[in-house]
C-alpha cells in the first residue's frame, strides 16, 4: 500500500467488527474509504472469541469474511499496523497524521508462506492468545490473519538472519522505520473499540497473581477451535477442571474502581461461556456468583435459562475475596446476600467476569469530549445517536460505551448512514458554493 497522501470521502479508525461494517457500508454506497487499524491484522476482539450469544454461532465464521470482504473491496484501501498521530479540521475535512509502523517486512513482497517463522529459532508469548500460547518472533499473527503478511517483534529479535536467509521473496527488511504519512478524509468514523478491565484492577481477587485465576478471553482462547491448547485446562498446572466459577461484576458496576456502570455482555458472555464448557467437560460444576443477571436483548432470557437447564448454578452473592490453597486450587469468599451469611468453596478454576473499558490513549489525537463513564461522548443521542460535538466526525461500537456485538453492528450501520448523508450534503453545498 503506498503511503503517498490520499484524498477519501471517509476515514474508519479501528478495523474490529463495528469499523469493519462501516468501512463496508460506505464502501458499497461508492465512496472511497480509509480503514485503519493499530493492530497487524484486521478482526478486532471477535476474531478471538469462540462462539456468539445467544444463537451459538462461529465467530470466526462471521468475522473471516467481512475480513475477507474488506481486503477486496474497490472502494476499500486497508492500512494495518497504523496508528493515528493527529487530527485536524481542513478544507471542509479533516487532514489525518498518521504513522505505519515498522513490520521489517515489506508487505508489498511477502506471500504468508511462513517459512521465515519456521525458520525463527525464538518462541514468545502469543498476545493473540492471551500469553497463553506461544509463537516465533516472526510469524504471520494468526492463520485468518488479513492481511496474511509477516510482522518481526524486533523487542525479542536476535538479528540472527535466519528468517532473512529462507525468503524466497526477499521480503524481510531489518532497516525498516517508521514512516509518517497523511490521509485527508471529508468525515471520519471511530470504531477503536474496547478493552477489559485490568485482571488486577481488585487486588482482593488475586488476578494476574493466582495462576488459576483467569480473564474472560483466556476462557475464550481456550474455547475456541483455533485456541492454544485445543481444549479447557488450568493455566497453573495443565491439568483438565472438574469445577469452574465465575465472578459477576469484577470490572463494572464497582465505584471503588471508578466504573460506576454496567458494562451488558458480562452476564452473557459468563452464560454463554458455561454452556460451552458444559459441553467440553460434561462432568464439571459450573458455578456463576452473582449479584443481578442482566438479560437484556432478545432471546437471552431464554439463553439464561437453558443454562440453568443445562444445570449451570448461579448463586446470588457479593464474593470478598479469593486466595488460593496449597493446591493451587482458588478459594472463593462469597456473602449469600439472600442467606445473610458468609461461605467459602474451592475450585479449580475461577474466571473473572471483567467489564468493558475505553482502549488507553484511543482518544489522544481525536480529542472528543468524553461522557461520565469515559467513553466518546454523543451530545445528542435521540436526534443522532453515532455523532459526535465535532461535526463529521462519527463514533460506533464499543468506542462509544459497553455493547454486544449485535448492537456493535447496528451502530456501525447507523454510523455509516450519518457519514454518507454528511458526505452528499457537504458535496452538494461544494456544488452550489
Amino acid at each position: 500500500m503506498s503511503l503517498d497522501n490520499l484524498h477519501v470521502d471517509a476515514l474508519v479508525v479501528g478495523g474490529g467488527i463495528a469499523g469493519m461494517q462501516s468501512a463496508l457500508d460506505l464502501g458499497d454506497q461508492g465512496f472511497q474509504v480509509a480503514l485503519v487499524e493499530c493492530e497487524p491484522s484486521i478482526g478486532g476482539k471477535m476474531i478471538t472469541l469462540s462462539k456468539v450469544f445467544p444463537t451459538l454461532d462461529c465467530c470466526s465464521c462471521i468475522t473471516t469474511p467481512k475480513m475477507s470482504a474488506v481486503a477486496h473491496h474497490p472502494n476499500i484501501k486497508l492500512f494495518t499496523y497504523c496508528d493515528v498521530q493527529s487530527v485536524q479540521e481542513a478544507d471542509g475535512g479533516y487532514r489525518v497524521n498518521l504513522v505505519q509502523k515498522p513490520r521489517y517486512v515489506d508487505a508489498s513482497k511477502c506471500t504468508g508462506c511462513r517459512e521465515c517463522e519456521y525458520a525463527c529459532p525464538i518462541t514468545v508469548p502469543s498476545p493473540f492468545d492471551r500469553g497463553l500460547g506461544a509463537y516465533r518472533t516472526i510469524r504471520v499473527p494468526f492463520s485468518t490473519a488479513v492481511p496474511q503478511v509477516a510482522v518481526l517483534d524486533m523487542d525479542y529479535c536476535i538479528l540472527c538472519g535466519k528468517c532473512e536467509k529462507v525468503c524466497a521473496a526477499k521480503a524481510v527488511d531489518f532497516n525498516q522505520q517508521p514512516e509518517p504519512f497523511e490521509i485527508q478524509a471529508s468525515t471520519l468514523v471511530v470504531a477503536s473499540g474496547f478493552e477489559l478491565t485490568p485482571l488486577g484492577a481488585k487486588k482482593e481477587y488475586g488476578g494476574g497473581k493466582l495462576r488459576n485465576v483467569i480473564d474472560p478471553l483466556m476462557m475464550e482462547r481456550f474455547l475456541a477451535p483455533t485456541g492454544p491448547y485445543g481444549r479447557v485446562l488450568r493455566p497453573g498446572d495443565g491439568k483438565e477442571p472438574t469445577s469452574i466459577a465465575y465472578v459477576q461484576c469484577a470490572g463494572s458496576r464497582d465505584t471503588t474502581l471508578g466504573i460506576e456502570y454496567c458494562s451488558r455482555v458480562c452476564c452473557m458472555y459468563a452464560i454463554k461461556q458455561a454452556m460451552l464448557i458444559s459441553g467440553a467437560l460434561p462432568l464439571a460444576e459450573i458455578t456463576i456468583y452473582y449479584m443481578d443477571i442482566r438479560t437484556f436483548g432478545k432471546g437471552y432470557e431464554q439463553f439464561y435459562q437453558n443454562a440453568q437447564a443445562m444445570g449451570v448454578e448461579f448463586i446470588r452473592g457479593k464474593v470478598a475475596s479469593i486466595r488460593e490453597d496449597d493446591d493451587q486450587n482458588p478459594v472463593v469468599k462469597v456473602e449469600l446476600t439472600e442467606e445473610g451469611r458468609t461461605i467459602e468453596r474451592t475450585h479449580d478454576l475461577v474466571v473473572l467476569s471483567l467489564g468493558m473499558v475505553p482502549v488507553p490513549g484511543s482518544n489522544t489525537a481525536l480529542n472528543l469530549p468524553l461522557g461520565s463513564d469515559k467513553f466518546i461522548a454523543i451530545p445528542a443521542p435521540n436526534a443522532s445517536p453515532c455523532a459526535t460535538a465535532h461535526p463529521g466526525i462519527f463514533v460506533t461500537g464499543a468506542a462509544m460505551g459497553p455493547m454486544d456485538i449485535v448492537d456493535s453492528i447496528v451502530t456501525a450501520s447507523s454510523a455509516a448512514a450519518a457519514a454518507s448523508a454528511y458526505i452528499r450534503e457537504h458535496k452538494k453545498e461544494a456544488v452550489y458554493a
